[in-house]
């Protein structure tokens, strides 16, 4: 092998790098698409906590979205009103002010000795354990207790006592990633300066939610009939609340029979 058959790859080698090189640069400006500074100002508004409660994936995607027109100027519950006041101001748009929401665990299961139909030793998870003939409990509207939304939890906000999901109201920051992550839909979003939630979904007939909980809902109707707001109805089996018209007496949960109905003053019974 001579100089000839070193130098003359090389050349070509370095001349190919060159070409595809200026080719690169030149693709760099013709296709560059100028970032608007609006994101990264919007980003900067946001608190980072990148739990997903906002439905994209994460902070830097809620601010592209933001400056895109595809998500409110208010699309973070955790930064809240704060929040939500710099970014329209970054976005030159008033903002409406969100009523500030937190989790509810719409289920007293375990504290009302709710009944087992079969033991489980699978997987520590709500949705295996949902998978395996519809989980160990008899109550298929149930909190099946196994922490798959204490884990989910970006705020440390929800705990499994004693076989049932808690939420600290005071840590919950209303972004919602626990209710998508129970597989039953136990939890659901309620305004916080609610006083008093249905701590129960099941619909199934009063005799039959008697049998399988003691502290269902049996449809009886006399929380409504008690309310003198016109804040609670019986309607398709569960009692429901108006937060907009309960005054907060705690008259339907002093008189449910069930203690189904529950005070956000002080802790269940």
């Amino acid at each position: 092998m001579n100089f000839t058959d070193i130098i003359v790859p090389a050349l070509i080698l370095a001349a190919m790098g060159l070409i595809f090189g200026l080719a690169l640069a030149f693709a760099s400006k013709k296709f560059h698409v100028e970032k608007d500074p609006r994101i990264a100002q919007v980003r900067e508004a946001l608190p980072g906590a990148n739990c997903g409660g906002c439905g994209f994936a994460g902070c830097d995607a809620l601010a592209g979205a933001i400056v895109a027109g595809q998500a409110p100027v208010n699309g973070c519950t955790v930064g809240g009103a704060a929040s939500a006041k710099k970014i329209a101001e970054i976005m030159g748009v008033d903002t409406v002010a969100d009523e500030p929401k937190v989790a509810f665990v719409r289920c007293q299961g375990a504290l009302g000795g709710v009944k087992l139909k079969a033991d489980y030793s699978g997987v520590a998870d709500c949705a295996a354990a949902a998978d395996v003939a519809g989980g160990p409990i008899s109550c298929r509207f149930a909190c099946l207790g196994m922490g798959t939304c204490e884990r989910a939890c970006p705020f440390d906000a929800i705990k499994v006592k004693d076989g049932l999901a808690v939420v600290d109201r005071e840590k919950c920051t209303g972004c919602g990633v626990c209710v998508s992550a129970c597989p039953r839909g136990v939890i659901e979003m309620i305004p916080k300066k609610a006083s008093i939630g249905v701590a129960c979904r099941n619909t199934d007939s009063g005799k039959a939610v008697r049998e399988i909980c003691s502290r269902g809902c049996i449809a009886c109707g006399i929380c409504e009939k008690k309310c003198g707001s016109d804040a609670i109805k019986v309607e398709g089996g569960i009692s429901k609340v108006n937060y907009e018209n309960c005054a907060g007496c705690g008259t339907s949960v002093e008189s449910c029979p069930t203690k189904c109905i529950v005070s956000f003053s002080k802790k269940p019974e």
